[in-house]
């Protein structure tokens, strides 16, 4: 089956770049080593239940790299990000025949030591998080109100951290063990600043008609080892893959709500009988235009611009 973006080009499933060192082909995107920076290529591919799905969401690179250098630019004054350049044309010179590859889906990015946690904060009682509450009342060991329903608003958002895990699902931890692993210094400048980074950020979605439920965010460091390493905001930021972001209108407590996510493809499948374990199946025509209309629309409304 064919699949081509708004501009009739085909998806990208995955990168060729012959002479570059490919350090690591993960879920979604492509990493190329060139020493004291890498090149990140956001692909077309599409996981769901951790198994990487055969058929890509066309435009779906570009939405994650673009909403990305969205948030970076907005929120730079927070903190530092790993960004250099998103342009082609800056890139060193041996890439540029592989612009079709890379145009408007890459970012050219300093090489970072990576943090070995995920900083979620969540704005909302979903996902693991609302598991976790129904159990035991608390969420990675915060005690929350009694009675509260799925997809409630938390007033402050917290800080909940996860494990980073190469196969299979990211686990909760407390901030202790968090804490345990990077310090304990570390650990309060990355609760602040993914805080200070969540707050800004539900801001700014709720102006454009968005709930932010959660995120996660990725930070590494940067110059000298210990303490006085340079914190880094890394990886991506705030896109559809890496949070939950529901509209605002017709938003009802007490239960899932619409996303602005791949969701519509984990529903699909549900429905199929499928074990979850790969290879999974194709994805139908009709699936992949929703889910590729629904990353569109999360960009247009969040930077108020259309893609192309």
């Amino acid at each position: 089956m064919s699949h081509e973006d708004a501009a009739g080009r085909p998806a990208l499933f995955e990168t060729h770049l012959p002479g570059h060192t490919l350090w690591r082909r993960g879920k979604v995107r492509d990493v190329y080593d060139l020493g004291d920076r890498l090149l990140v290529v956001a692909t077309d591919r599409l996981s769901a239940f951790d198994v990487v799905l055969p058929t890509p969401i066309p435009d779906k690179g570009r939405v994650l790299t673009q909403i990305s250098l969205f948030w970076f630019r907005l929120l730079a004054d927070v903190v530092v990000n790993h960004v250099i350049s998103a342009e082609v044309d800056d890139y060193p010179a041996s890439l540029r025949p592989f612009r079709d590859q890379l145009e408007g889906r890459s970012m050219l990015v300093a090489r970072t030591e990576p943090l070995p946690v995920e900083c979620v904060v969540r704005g909302h009682l979903a996902g693991s998080g609302w598991k976790d509450y129904q159990a035991t009342g608390h969420v990675c060991g915060i005690p929350l109100p009694a009675r509260l329903r799925e997809a409630d608003r938390l007033e402050p958002a917290i800080f909940t951290p996860a494990t980073k895990a190469d196969v299979g699902h990211d686990e909760n931890i407390s901030f202790e063990a968090m804490a345990a692993t990077v310090g304990v210094r570390r650990a309060a400048q990355l609760r602040e600043t993914s805080l200070a980074l969540f707050e800004r950020a539900r801001r700014h979605a709720a102006e454009c008609g968005i709930l932010l439920a959660d995120t996660k965010f990725e930070f590494g460091l940067l110059g000298d080892a210990g303490e006085e390493a340079r914190l880094i905001w890394i990886d991506e930021a705030l896109t559809p893959d890496s949070s939950r972001f529901w509209p605002r209108d017709g938003y009802a407590p007490g239960g899932p709500q619409p996303s602005f996510d791949k969701q519509y493809v984990r529903d699909w499948l549900e429905a199929r009988r499928w074990d979850k374990r790969p290879p999974a199946p194709e994805l139908p025509a009709d699936v992949v235009a929703r889910t590729r209309d629904k990353y569109r629309e999360a960009f247009r409304r969040l930077t108020g611009r259309e893609l192309d």
